[in-house]
């Protein structure tokens, strides 16, 4: 009988030691599996940080690069400087003034800020009234010492130039100053030392605190009651550029760089000397119209190119005209020079130079002439609807 229940007993042991083996080496492999898992966390979070320390290097090494050709071409590309909005269109009441700021601003040598001051002017007056500079204040400290536009214009420009030197050649900095006083200059310098909205909210509130008791000063925007910021126009810059052409101004090199030579190079300069001036149907038929920039797509095109020196058909010629000149060319080898037309109220309605970077100047019925985007622009592009050509005129 013992040796009987003996067999069961060691039966039992048997299989109690073969379970607890079974354990311990499911346990070793557990142990063993998460020791992998975290090695190859680990191995997958080195990857990682060694692809984001490429990834910034070859950053850094594209911006040297970049830099380094924008300084080499001796001028500054589109996307520096400020670019305007082009969303409202300059005044007629201050276009009457674009010829008198443009020989003011040449006395200094400083002509292509035209269009800004045209922005500014057509801000703070409209061109209305004996001051339309509204420069009285910065000129003898109270409003009404100027009495007349010319005497508006010559010191309006001089000071803002000169605010535009203090500012170091920031365009928005010399803009909110020209409305804040230079005051806001020595603000900005001891404060990061660039214009930005936040130190124009600040600066404002500040100034508020300090003259609230006068009773001068009101807030005229909502944004302004928001951060009892009622001290000048914290929107000032904003409320310029909605005048200024979609165009590069400023920047230390005088504007848009032209990528080109030749003929296109000259045709697009002297396009941009229009910039601002307001669209005309049927413009530029005759010299007299031409003198006095009154272009439609068609006769901008027309007289740009004959400034370069090409001859595009009769004066003003029309888009009938302008659409059987030259080569096609396919969207994909467009390039700076070539005219582009879209169909709008028809096919080939509207006409206009591509100048690079994808933008193009043109007359715009809306806007009048100025540079927009192509392309990437909704209304003007949309690579997927868009439904024109373009035509190389010179090569």
């Amino acid at each position: 009988m013992l040796n009987n229940s003996a067999a069961p007993r060691k039966n039992a042991a048997n299989e109690l030691a073969k379970q607890a083996l079974k354990k311990a080496i499911k346990a070793k492999l557990n142990l063993l599996s998460l020791k992998a898992k975290l090695y190859i966390g680990a191995a997958l979070l080195a990857v990682l940080l060694l692809v984001i320390m490429i990834a910034g290097m070859v950053s850094i090494v594209q911006n040297v690069a970049e830099n380094a050709e924008s300084e080499s071409s001796g001028g500054v590309g589109i996307g520096s400087g400020i670019v305007g909005y082009g969303s409202e269109p300059i005044p007629a009441s201050v276009m009457q003034y674009e010829d008198a700021i443009r020989s003011e601003l040449n006395k200094y040598g400083k002509g292509e800020y035209t269009p800004l001051l045209l922005a500014l002017m057509s801000q703070e007056s409209g061109g209305r009234g004996n001051d339309p500079m509204q420069a009285s204040e910065s000129k003898c400290g109270y409003i009404g010492c100027i009495t007349n536009p010319s005497e508006s214009i010559r010191y309006g420009v001089k000071h803002f130039l000169d605010v535009m030197a203090k500012a170091n050649n920031d365009v928005k900095l010399t803009l909110q100053s020209y409305n804040f006083g230079g005051g806001f200059i020595d603000y900005v310098k001891r404060n990061g030392g660039s214009y930005t909205y936040e130190l124009a909210i600040s600066f404002s509130q500040m100034m508020y605190q300090k003259l609230a008791h006068t009773g001068i000063y009101r807030c005229h925007r909502e944004e302004a009651i928001t951060h009892n910021a009622c001290y000048g126009d914290i929107k000032y810059v904003d409320a310029v550029l909605r005048y200024l052409p979609a165009t590069t101004i400023g920047g230390g090199g005088g504007g848009t760089v032209v990528n080109a030579s030749g003929a296109a190079k000259k045709a697009i300069e002297t396009g941009m000397t229009a910039l601002g001036r307001p669209y005309f149907w049927g413009g530029g038929r005759t010299e007299a119209s031409i003198a006095r920039r009154e272009f439609d797509c068609s006769s901008f095109v027309w007289w740009a190119y004959r400034e370069a020196g090409i001859n595009l058909g009769p004066m003003g010629a029309t888009t009938n005209t302008l659409k059987h000149l030259g080569q096609r060319v396919p969207i994909s080898d467009i390039q700076v020079g070539d005219l582009i037309f879209w169909d709008t109220y028809k096919v080939d309605g509207h006409v206009a130079i591509y100048i690079g970077n994808d933008q193009f100047i043109g007359a715009q019925s809306t806007g009048g002439v100025s540079i927009s985007n192509f392309l990437s622009n909704s209304y003007w592009g949309g690579k997927k609807q868009w439904k024109g050509h373009v035509r190389r005129i010179v090569q």
